[in-house]
C-alpha cells in the first residue's frame, strides 16, 4: 500500500497490486481457476432466479483485484454427451439437446416425464449451458487427478439437485456427481461438503449406498423448503449407511452459530473418515439477504467454512452453486477466490471494475447481509443437532477400508497409458505435469 505522501501516475495506479499476499501461510497451494465466460450469456427466463451472468461479476471482480496473477488459468471445452452419460440417462440427455423454446410444443408427452416446468424451464442453449459448466467441473477435477492442482475452483459448477433422469432446482446437469465419480478412480474416498442454503439431495441420492463417499449438507430443513429432504435420519443404505450426515438448521441461522456448529461436525468427520479429497460446494444462496434464502451469514462466515476445510491440506474442488442476489453472489465467490489463493483483498472494489455501479451504494466486498432475520435456531437445538451428528459420525468406527479394483468402469477421459504414466510419478514429476498438459484449446496463457 502506497502513503498518501505518494500519487502515482494513471500507469503506475493501474499495475498497483490489488492484493496483499499472505507469505506466511504454512499451506501454499497450486490454485487453478476454470471459466468459460459462454456460460454467463444463458438466460433462464425475465422472472427466473437464476441469474448465469452473477459468473461474469464474479470473473470481473477476480480480474479487477489482479487474481490471476496467483492461479494457473483455464478455458475448459465443454462436456460431451459421452462424459454426461456416464451419470445421466440417453434419452433425458438427447431430451436436452433437441428441444428448443422453438418446438417445445412438439415434446408436450417428454416435458412431463422429465419435470419440466416453471423451476427447470426450456430456455436457448440449455444443452450447451449444461455442458459448459460440466466441462469446466471435469477439466478441474482432471487437475487434482493429475496432481498439478491442488485446489480446482469452478464457481459455474456446483448444480447439486439434478437426478440422473430428470433437472430439478434449477440443475440439468450434476457436474458434482461427475466430478466425484472420476476421483474414485484415482481416491479411495470422497468427501463431499454442501453449504447451500439447500440440501444437496442430487449427490446425496447417486451415492446413498457407497461407503467410498460421505456426502455432508448444512441447509435449511423443516420438511416443506425445497427439496423437502435432508433430515437427521436420512444416513444411507447398505454399505453407504452412516455415510450420509444432514445437518438441517432453521431460518435466521448466525454468523458465530453456523462457524461453530460446523467447525464442531467438520472436524471430527474428517479425522474419522479419513477422505483423499475433498469436494466443496459453496452454495452463496446461505448468505443473508439473497432472493430465496432466510439465513443471516456474512461472506466472511461463509469464507470461514471453506478457510477450514482449505486448512486440511487436501485436494480441493471447490464449486458454485445456488445465490440468487447477483452482486453478494460475487463479491462471495470473489473473497473465496482470495481465500484459496492466500490474498488478502481492499474491502472497498477496485476502481477499475466493470458494472461496479452494479455494487452501490457501499461499493464493498463486504457489506453487512447479517441481522435481517430472527435466529430461529436456539442453543438448546443446535446443541442437539451437534450432538447427534458427532453421535452420526462414531458409527463410522474409521475410515472404510478400500479395495481400489472396485472402481467405477473407465470413464475415457485418460488413456490407459495417461492413467498408467499417472499412477507412475513421484511427487516431483507431478510438479512438472502442466506442462505436458501443453495449451489445450482455450486455455488462457500469458
Amino acid at each position: 500500500m502506497t502513503s498518501d505522501t505518494i500519487h502515482l501516475d494513471e500507469k503506475s495506479q493501474r499495475l498497483q497490486p490489488k492484493y496483499e499476499q499472505n507469505f506466511s501461510a504454512s499451506y501454499q497451494p497450486r490454485v487453478s481457476y476454470h471459466y468459460n465466460p459462454k456460460v454467463s450469456g444463458y438466460h433462464y427466463g425475465v422472472r427466473h432466479p437464476m441469474k448465469p451472468f452473477r459468473l461474469m461479476l464474479t470473473d470481473h471482480l477476480v480480474i479487477a483485484y489482479k487474481m490471476y496473477e496467483k492461479m494457473d488459468l483455464y478455458t475448459p471445452k465443454p462436456a460431451t454427451q459421452e462424459e454426461m452419460r456416464d451419470f445421466h440417462s440417453d434419452d433425458y440427455l438427447e431430451f436436452l439437446k433437441r428441444v428448443t423454446p422453438d418446438n417445445v410444443a412438439k415434446f408436450s408427452q417428454q416435458l412431463k416425464q422429465f419435470n419440466i416446468g416453471d423451476d427447470c424451464p426450456v430456455f436457448e442453449g440449455v444443452y450447451d449451458y449444461s455442458a459448459l459448466y460440466t466441462g469446466a467441473s471435469l477439466d478441474a477435477t482432471q487437475k487434482l487427478i493429475s496432481g498439478s492442482s491442488d485446489i480446482a475452483i469452478n464457481w459455474s459448477g456446483g448444480l447439486h439437485h439434478a437426478k440422473k433422469f430428470e433437472p430439478s432446482g434449477f440443475c440439468y446437469v450434476n457436474d458434482i456427481v461427475l466430478s466425484i465419480l472420476d476421483l474414485l478412480r484415482f481416491h479411495p474416498r470422497v468427501l463431499y461438503i454442501d453449504i447451500d442454503l439447500h440440501h444437496g439431495d442430487g449427490v446425496q441420492e447417486a451415492f446413498y449406498n457407497s461407503d467410498r463417499v460421505m456426502t455432508v449438507s448444512f441447509h435449511k430443513y423443516n420438511g416443506l423448503f425445497f427439496p423437502g429432504t435432508g433430515d437427521l435420519n436420512e444416513t444411507g443404505i447398505g454399505k453407504g449407511k452412516h455415510y450420509s450426515l444432514n445437518v438441517p438448521l432453521n431460518d435466521g441461522i448466525d454468523d458465530e452459530s453456523y462457524i461453530r456448529l460446523f467447525k464442531s461436525i467438520m472436524e471430527p468427520l474428517i479425522t474419522s473418515f479419513k477422505p483423499s479429497v475433498i469436494v466443496q460446494q459453496c452454495g452463496a444462496d446461505s448468505l443473508g439477504g439473497d432472493r430465496l434464502g432466510s439465513f443471516n451469514l456474512n461472506i466472511k462466515a461463509h469464507g470461514e467454512c471453506v478457510k477450514f476445510i482449505k486448512s486440511f491440506g487436501l485436494p480441493l474442488l471447490v464449486l458454485g452453486g445456488g445465490g440468487y442476489t447477483p452482486r453478494n453472489v460475487s463479491r462471495l465467490w470473489c473473497y473465496e477466490t482470495s481465500i484459496m489463493t492466500d490474498c488478502t483483498l481492499d474491502s472497498k472494489l477496485p476502481e477499475e471494475l466493470p458494472f461496479r455501479n452494479f455494487f452501490n451504494p457501499d461499493y464493498s466486498l463486504h457489506p453487512n447481509l447479517g441481522d435481517k432475520l430472527d435466529n430461529r435456531n436456539p442453543k438448546k437445538y443446535l446443541e442437539n443437532v451437534k450432538m447427534k451428528a458427532l453421535e452420526h459420525i462414531r458409527f463410522l468406527n474409521g475410515a472404510p477400508s478400500v479395495q481400489m479394483s472396485e472402481i467405477p468402469p473407465d470413464f475415457k477421459k485418460l488413456t490407459a497409458e495417461e492413467e498408467a504414466e499417472i499412477n507412475e510419478l513421484n511427487d516431483e514429476d507431478r510438479m512438472m505435469i502442466d506442462a505436458r498438459d501443453e495449451a489445450r484449446a482455450g486455455e488462457l496463457v500469458d
